[in-house]
C-alpha cells in the first residue's frame, strides 16, 4: 500500500507507481494499492521538510488530518490486513507510514513490523 503523496515524480526513482505496480505483479504476485488519504497533504509535507518544521508539530498535524478524513471508515480493515505500508523515508521513527500504522492499530489492534 503505496501511502505517498507523490508516487510517480522523478525523485520516486525505481519505486514510481507504475514501475511497482508491475513489479509486485510480476514478482510478488501481490497487488499495488495506492492510498493517498494515507498521506500528508503538499502543504504539510512542505512545512515538515522545506521549512524544517519540528517533528512532535508534524505528527500532531498529521494525525489531525486522519481524523479529519475518517480514514479508519473509508478503507476496510480488510485492505490493511496483511498488507505493507510504503513511503519514501527508509527509517520508521520520522515517517507518516509509522504514525499511519500506529493510528490503525489503536483501532483495530494487531502487529506492526518494521522491515
Amino acid at each position: 500500500m503505496d501511502v505517498r503523496l507523490n508516487n510517480s515524480s522523478q525523485l520516486a526513482g525505481f519505486a514510481k507507481k507504475s514501475d511497482l505496480e508491475y513489479f509486485l505483479r510480476a514478482i510478488c504476485k501481490v497487488e499495488y494499492v495506492h492510498l493517498p488519504e494515507l498521506a500528508p497533504t503538499q502543504e504539510l509535507l512542505d512545512s515538515y521538510k522545506k521549512r524544517k518544521g519540528g517533528w512532535e508539530d508534524y505528527a500532531a498535524s498529521f494525525l489531525e488530518l486522519l481524523r479529519s478524513r475518517k480514514v479508519e471508515s473509508a478503507i476496510p480493515r480488510s485492505t490493511l490486513d496483511g498488507g505493507c505500508l510504503l513511503c519514501s523515508e527508509d527509517k520508521p521513527e520520522h515517517c507518516h507510514r509509522r504514525l499511519v500504522a500506529e493510528y490503525f492499530q489503536q483501532i483495530h489492534g494487531g502487529e506492526i513490523i518494521h522491515l
